[in-house]
């Protein structure tokens, strides 16, 4: 059976979304892991992309964010708001200007207003989330009309916290996986796949849409 068939609402069976270790995330991640996730090609492919996508002087928001947030060096992004389970890695990020501990698996709502930011990005850290259309959904309510959402990973995982759906599939698949995210959740408009692989080291890939116009149609509740 493929491993994204989905059920008949267009979602996913929770069990895509079980994990081999089920304890809190913010156990996990309790000790500060100060290093990169994906190898230095990688990092400038997607501080390529940033550059391309994400506006000039616009407030960012960094989702599941840490030490490190990829922007590129001499980016004239405005204020860039972490949110992540590691207080002390996020205080060491030179590239934020605040941030806020929030485990989104525990709760996916986001501490934010309606259209506080102009853009935001998730690096390497999609393959964890177990409610991704509720978090596509609080992403799209906290972006302003028109903002890109930015979502990039690599092959590399903690394979205990990753989703069984996301260890089950190809990278190709994450492409169509991510993709789907933005189109069932809806509220965003012409998502990207893209392959940012720089051709020698780690590879990049991302997904990414707009925050559509208008006003949302209610989505799933929240529980």
């Amino acid at each position: 059976m493929d491993p994204l068939t989905s059920a008949g609402d267009g979602l996913l069976s929770p069990a895509a979304y079980a994990r081999d270790d089920e304890s809190p995330d913010e156990g996990f991640y309790v000790m500060p892991r100060r290093v990169v996730h994906i190898d230095d090609g990688a990092i400038a492919a997607l501080g390529r992309l940033y550059s391309e996508v994400l506006p000039a002087g616009g407030r960012l928001l960094d989702l599941m964010s840490s030490w490190r947030s990829h922007l590129p060096h001499g980016v004239r992004a405005g204020a860039v708001v972490g949110l992540g389970l590691n207080a002390d890695e996020m205080a060491d990020n030179p590239q934020l200007a605040s941030h806020v501990v929030h485990d989104l698996n525990r709760d996916p709502r986001l501490p934010f207003g309606d259209e506080e930011f102009a853009g935001a990005m998730c690096a390497v850290s999609i393959q964890y989330v177990t409610h991704p259309l509720q978090v596509f959904r609080e992403v799209r309510r906290v972006l302003r009309p028109g903002a890109p959402f930015v979502v990039s990973f690599s092959n590399r995982c903690f394979p205990t916290k990753a989703v069984a759906v996301w260890l089950d599939t190809t990278d190709q698949q994450h492409l169509t996986l991510v993709r789907s995210y933005f189109e069932t959740a809806g509220g965003w408009t012409d998502p990207k796949e893209e392959n940012r692989s720089p051709g020698d080291g780690d590879p990049l890939y991302a997904v990414w849409a707009r925050a559509s116009s208008g006003t949302m149609a209610p989505g799933p509740t929240i529980t």
